[in-house]
């Protein structure tokens, strides 16, 4: 039997870096927050903003909004990256649809994001689910635009059919990293299948998004090459943001990428021809996410920036 080759781990930092003054971020409080809090834990429901320790929980609860995690809060997967667990989920919750829906009618959002673990046990990956909890959410809340941020599905064409069949305002899958670091960061995922993932989705017709970490050890001509191929397989929006290591037992951030690189980054993607780049140190997925489900909203705000700085220099 031929020997898999090993995959070298990310190197680690002679020291654990100290998080500039650029990363910090507000504790959450609020009554808005309150509210988001308690009907999360009323409703059973699981969120991403808490098991994937997002820095901007305290801001987007304290707009009433938050993203949903559904099919438990258990992977199948061992990604480097994230804080979500790893091991043998729970059977699958076929209630679970109805009260997510519930629930974003309860907190009156005009716009919701939903998000998943990887469920590579199941035969259609939680496609099922996903379907149901999509229709079951635009029944209750047909005024509530969608976001749905899902995983690969192994690349099977027909469970990606059955989120655009149900059909989201934007579909995203991200995909995380650059080609060289995928191995190490996402582990069992594949960058080239994702890629096919997204290709799916924009020839069903959706508006498609995707997203990526800085600080993982990726170099400058790797970010635009990604860039680059996310606007050559359909993306619209592309999220980038700096990786921030959960506990020690994940990856070790390499560097902290200065928010002066990330305004860079938003311009090569603009001109790669993206339709939205949200590009920042404290950037999530679903940041900003009700301004990327209009075509059009990025792009024009960047060329009314370029316009104004030219002005400037005349």
């Amino acid at each position: 039997m031929q020997e898999l080759p090993v995959v070298p781990a990310l190197a680690e930092p002679e020291a654990r870096l100290k998080k500039p003054s650029w990363l910090r971020v507000k504790l959450p409080t609020g009554e808005n927050y309150k509210q988001v809090r308690g009907l999360v834990d009323t409703h059973k429901l699981h969120t991403i903003c808490e098991s994937g320790n997002c820095p901007n929980m305290g801001e987007c609860w304290g707009e009433g909004t938050a993203t949903f995690m559904i099919l438990g809060n258990v992977c199948t997967r061992s990604c480097g990256f994230c804080a979500v667990a790893t091991g043998r989920p729970e059977p699958v919750d076929w209630d679970e649809p109805q009260r997510v829906a519930e629930a974003i009618y309860l907190m009156k959002v005009k716009h919701a994001v939903i998000t998943s673990v990887d469920r590579d046990e199941i035969k259609d990956g939680g496609s099922i689910i996903w379907q149901n909890t999509i229709r079951a959410v635009k029944a209750l809340n047909p005024q509530t635009t969608l976001e749905t941020l899902i995983p690969d599905f192994k690349g099977q064409q027909e469970a990606v059919q059955r989120v655009i069949d149900a059909a989201p305002e934007v579909v995203s899958h991200n995909i995380e990293t650059v080609e060289r670091l995928t191995r190490q960061v996402r582990i069992q995922a594949k960058y080239w299948r994702s890629m096919e993932v997204l290709r799916m989705l924009k020839s069903g017709g959706m508006r498609v998004k995707s997203g990526i970490m800085l600080g993982l050890g990726e170099k400058k001509e790797e970010v635009v090459q990604t860039l680059r191929d996310l606007a050559d397989n359909g993306c619209d929006v592309v999220t980038i943001g700096q990786y921030l290591q959960p506990t020690k037992k994940h990856l070790s951030v390499q560097r902290f990428v200065h928010p002066d690189e990330f305004a860079e980054f938003r311009e090569i993607g603009y001109t790669l021809g993206l339709d939205y780049v949200e590009s920042g140190p404290l950037v999530r997925s679903s940041y900003h996410s009700e301004r990327h489900v209009i075509p059009g909203y990025g792009r024009e705000a960047w060329i009314k920036s370029k316009e104004a700085d030219s002005m400037l220099l005349v």
